[in-house]
């Protein structure tokens, strides 16, 4: 996300506040990766990248062969 916001020409001030999400609250994510998934979401909408996150959640892979054979993969 820190790539991208800086291709963006965003600051984390300026980040911070187009999005909603607090400073600290980005400054830990781009640190330690850790963010609640609303903030995440307001970021990528803020950044433009809501399509790569919802591709996140498109697909789920099978947790077994017999997923796959039962037809649930």
């Amino acid at each position: 996300m820190a790539l991208l916001r800086k291709r963006r020409g965003l600051s984390q001030k300026d980040l911070a506040a187009k999005s909603g999400v607090s400073l600290g609250s980005l400054k830990r994510f781009e640190q330690e990766g850790e963010i609640s998934l609303r903030s995440l979401t307001k970021l990528a909408i803020a950044l433009e990248a809501e399509d790569e996150l919802s591709a996140l959640f498109s697909e789920i892979p099978p947790l077994s062969i017999e997923e796959v054979i039962r037809g649930q993969g």
